[in-house]
């Protein structure tokens, strides 16, 4: 077993905590104002009901993990005031100092964990996978991220060059920037879809009968600054001004209804406008593109997360389980379809404002613009250890763990019944 990195690399929600966590000298040079931000971790306890959850994530503190006895979180002394005001037990876990510099492209991961792809190496695998599957993929961009990087999208199917008549289906990952195993389960997916096109009927049945569509890494940019100067940095956002959250930022319900944040400061920013993130804008607008003859071609989606292996569906913005938009079927539909998923996947399927109120979610508004079927798959790990930052030991058997449900997306998007 290789040595495991420095401490705030190893990131249980608990662990990050004592470090300190010193900025690398690149970060610690950063000139004015660039400066730190110096947090703390606290248990909040007392959250028992999502309306509760909604209460501590309204703070617009950075939740780490949220269950019916406790979230975890990253905030100020004036948040944890704020929360001990509201009526929660607020206990310290130590002391977090989150460092803000500028951005750069890395040059790998941190010692130990190199076995994650960077920006560049991520690009470099879709340009392998359309070199070696000429026919099979296509590879373009959504456009491009604040720092002007490419938004990759790799599309997979028997005749990738033309736009044929067939459901078509999307994967995103890393919306958040230090959710690096999503990026790879993304380029699992990729690798599957094509290395086992020739091999395995199953997958040719799939990538035969639709059109699949998969972009690695939605925030570049902020993945690529949580892995600068050779540790983790804990960050969520992208890299506009202080950071904007991505899924927070997209245009149904956006900044409705207590579920993110109008502070710059705050992990869960929404921005100052709905889509004023240039990364959402730019899937956003891919996706509207993909409405041709006035029919959204666009049939299933999966946006991937870490961490607490959950999937869930729309609404966020709401408690109540049909709202504008989403019928009694509908809604059975998603539900059905989600618990059929988990059951292959051993996570826990629930509606997303079962967990707390988002706004501005991406799954909310694929829905509501688009009747695309869209879920959220929070990924491996189920608590707090590892957190953001398992070890790139367990990226096989975590990426592998979502074939099967893959395939029930896919299987959704064809046609296939959905049933428990």
């Amino acid at each position: 077993m290789r040595k495991r990195r420095c401490l705030l690399a190893a990131v249980s929600a608990f662990a990050l905590l004592a470090a300190g966590a010193a900025a690398s000298p690149a970060i610690a040079a950063a000139p004015a104002p660039e400066a730190q931000s110096v947090q703390e971790v606290y248990e909040v306890f007392g959250t028992g009901s999502p309306q509760l959850r909604t209460k501590v994530a309204g703070t617009g503190v950075d939740v780490l993990t949220a269950d019916d006895k406790s979230a975890t979180v990253i905030a100020t002394s004036a948040e944890a005031a704020t929360l001990r005001s509201l009526g929660f037990t607020v206990e310290s876990r130590g002391s977090f100092q989150r460092p803000v510099g500028p951005s750069a492209a890395a040059a790998d991961f941190p010692a130990g964990d190199e076995g994650y792809h960077t920006y560049a190496e991520t690009t470099a695998e879709l340009q392998q996978a359309a070199r070696d599957h000429a026919g099979l993929t296509a590879l373009s961009s959504v456009g491009t991220s604040y720092e002007g990087r490419a938004l990759n999208v790799l599309k997979i199917s028997d005749n990738a060059g033309t736009d044929e008549n067939e459901p078509e289906v999307l994967f995103t990952c890393n919306q958040h920037a230090r959710e690096h195993l999503t990026t790879e389960m993304c380029l699992h997916i990729v690798q599957r879809f094509t290395d086992g096109y020739a091999t395995n009927a199953s997958i040719k049945n799939m990538v035969d009968s639709t059109e699949i569509y998969v972009v690695p890494n939605v925030n570049p940019d902020g993945s690529e600054y949580d892995i600068s100067g050779g540790r983790y940095h804990m960050w969520r956002k992208n890299r506009q001004g202080q950071g904007t959250d991505p899924n927070r930022n997209w245009g149904y319900q956006w900044g409705c209804c207590g579920g993110s944040s109008g502070s710059p400061t705050s992990e869960t920013y929404r921005g100052p406008s709905a889509f004023s993130a240039p990364e959402t804008r730019a899937v956003s607008n891919w996706v509207n593109g993909r409405k041709i003859g006035g029919v959204q071609q666009i049939k299933a989606h999966i946006d991937f997360h870490t961490y607490s292996e959950l999937v869930l569906w729309p609404y966020g913005y709401t408690y109540n389980d049909t709202a504008p938009g989403m019928t009694a079927a509908e809604q059975k539909r998603f539900a059905d379809l989600g618990r059929q998923m988990a059951g292959t996947n051993n996570y826990t399927p629930q509606q997303s404002s079962d967990l707390y109120i988002t706004d501005g979610s991406v799954n909310d508004w694929m829905w509501f613009n688009h009747k695309i079927l869209s879920y959220t798959f929070e990924m491996y790990p189920r608590g707090s250890n590892p957190g953001f930052y398992p070890p790139d030991e367990v990226i096989g058997r975590e990426t592998t763990r979502n074939d099967r449900a893959v395939d029930l997306l896919v299987g959704a998007a064809i046609g296939a019944p959905v049933g428990v």
